[in-house]
C-alpha cells in the first residue's frame, strides 16, 4: 500500500497565475505560506515559514484563479509531485508542487469585492447576497456551518 496526501493551511503568498495548454486545458499556479512556531533550545519561541508551489488543473484552475488572491487563507488538499527539467545551464532542475484536487477559501468574502480586502464581512448569521454567485461545495461560508 502506498499513499500521497499533503493537506496545508495558510496564505496565498501571490496572486492565482492561470494559463491554459496547448490542447485548452486550464492549470493555474499560485503560492502559499505556512508558519510553523516552535520553541528553540533557549525557550524563546521562533517562527518559520514553509513555502508551498501550488498547482490546479480544470474547473478547479478557474475558480481558485477566479476568487484568490495574496493574502487570502486557503486549505489545500492534493498530491506532492516532483518535476525536472535541464535548465539554460545544462544543469538539471527540480520542483516540488502540491497538486491540488480541493482548495477552499478559509477567509469570508467581502460584501463588497469592489471595495477591497477591508470591507468587513456581515455578522454572522446573516445571509449573503453574494453567495449565489460563488461556486457551490468549493469555497462555503465558514459562518454558515452547524459548528
Amino acid at each position: 500500500m502506498s499513499l500521497n496526501k499533503c493537506m496545508i493551511i495558510g496564505n496565498l503568498g501571490r496572486d492565482p497565475e492561470m494559463r491554459y495548454t496547448p490542447s485548452g486545458q486550464p492549470v493555474t499556479q499560485f503560492t502559499v505560506a505556512v508558519n510553523r512556531n516552535y520553541k528553540n533550545q533557549a525557550g524563546e519561541w521562533q517562527e518559520e515559514t514553509e513555502w508551498f508551489r501550488i498547482v490546479a488543473w480544470g474547473p478547479l484552475a478557474e475558480r481558485t484563479a477566479e476568487y484568490l488572491r495574496k493574502g487570502r487563507k486557503v486549505y489545500v488538499e492534493g498530491r506532492l509531485q516532483t518535476r525536472q527539467w535541464e535548465g539554460q545551464d545544462g544543469q538539471k532542475r527540480y520542483t516540488t508542487e502540491l497538486i491540488a484536487n480541493t482548495v477552499t477559501s478559509l477567509d469570508p468574502r467581502p460584501r463588497d469585492e469592489a471595495a477591497g480586502e477591508g470591507v468587513a464581512p456581515p455578522a454572522p448569521g446573516r445571509a449573503r447576497p453574494e453567495q449565489a454567485e460563488a461556486p457551490p461545495g468549493e469555497f462555503p461560508d465558514l459562518d454558515d456551518l452547524p459548528f
